[in-house]
């Protein structure tokens, strides 16, 4: 089974700048890239999705809440309707930039608290999900399997693809642990061992150490937002490909 390796993109804002996307686009098959709203900015939009189509890297939309001092990862309360309302927009935007390199938006992956709320709350995973389905009823999703999110798209008509994380340590219940949570950010070494359990067993060790989980995945995502990112990204795919593992896009 072809594995693919995602990585969150394109989440500096004005002249800061995060992570080196550059070099992660070398790694990574496909690249969940910010709309706005929780980072980034027009100028990076741009600048992230040209780098993606020359190096051949898919292009995703990762939407959120529309949380910039917060990066993203506070739950905003909002209607479903006006939560479908803020997706679609940040689809529409990434999608003219990346068509303006040759490319278009081909899945989308929540970030953040809108992963968590929207894999937890069937009316925003449907939220989420109509705004998919007005932009583009071709899109997949990216997201947690056997969440409400899978369900939600599902129940739309939309392709699912079931993401698991390296770089983040799992609960007994098969979420991922509070970023508070002693041990809930994986080292490298843990990190490539990890994507390599996900990969070869579909189970992960959880942050207690008390048991395996599964996690049933098909592209596994290593954060681009920690300064290790670009050596773990590098040593995840050796690791892959030492294992027998190919590593190429979903879509």
């Amino acid at each position: 089974m072809t594995l693919d390796l995602n990585s969150d993109l394109g989440e500096g804002f004005g002249a800061w700048t995060m992570g080196d996307d550059a070099a992660m686009l070398d790694i990574v098959t496909s690249a969940n890239i910010a709309c706005g709203f929780h980072a980034g900015d027009p100028s990076i939009m741009r600048r992230t999705c040209a780098l993606a189509v020359e190096k051949g890297v898919r292009i995703g939309a990762h939407v959120g809440y529309r949380d910039l001092a917060g990066f993203g990862r506070r739950a905003i309360a909002m209607e479903p309707a006006q939560l479908r309302d803020e997706v679609l927009y940040q689809l529409g935007g990434l999608d003219a930039f990346a068509r303006a390199a040759g490319d278009r938006v081909r899945y989308v992956k929540p970030h953040g608290a809108l992963y968590h709320s929207a894999a937890a709350e069937r009316k925003l995973a449907d939220a989420v999900l109509a705004a998919t389905v007005e932009f583009d009823p071709e899109l997949t999703l990216l997201g947690p399997a056997g969440t409400h999110l899978e369900r939600a798209a599902v129940d739309a008509g939309i392709r699912f693809v079931g993401e698991g994380f390296a770089d983040r340590a799992y609960t007994p219940t098969g979420a991922l642990a509070a970023r508070g949570v002693s041990g809930a950010v994986l080292q490298p070494n843990e990190a490539v061992a990890q994507a390599v359990s996900i990969a070869m067993s579909g189970t992960v060790r959880t942050v207690d150490r008390s048991r395996q989980v599964p996690v049933s995945a098909s592209s596994i995502c290593v954060h681009g937002d920690s300064p290790a990112a670009v050596e773990m990204a590098g040593r995840i795919r050796a690791a892959l490909d030492d294992v027998g593992v190919p590593v190429g896009p979903f879509c």
